[in-house]
C-alpha cells in the first residue's frame, strides 16, 4: 500500500513549534488593507497558534 501524502495546502500554511504546537497566520492581512486601521493590520501581522479543537484535524493533514 502506498504512503499517505501530506496535504500540500496545509504544508504551506502551518508550521510546528519546538514544543509540538502548530503555528498559523492570521486571515484578512493579504489585500484590501486601505480600509483597515493600522492597529488591526499590526495585530494581524503576528503569528497565532491553532486552537486546541482544530489541532487534531490539522495534524492529520500534516502527518498523514
Amino acid at each position: 500500500m502506498p504512503k499517505m501524502k501530506t496535504k500540500a495546502a496545509a504544508k504551506k500554511r502551518f508550521t510546528f513549534t519546538g514544543t509540538g504546537k502548530i503555528k498559523r497566520k492570521h486571515a484578512f492581512h493579504s489585500h484590501i488593507l486601505t480600509k483597515k486601521e493600522t492597529t488591526q493590520k499590526r495585530n494581524l501581522d503576528h503569528t497565532a497558534l491553532v486552537s486546541r479543537d482544530d489541532e487534531k484535524r490539522v495534524k492529520r493533514m500534516l502527518l498523514a
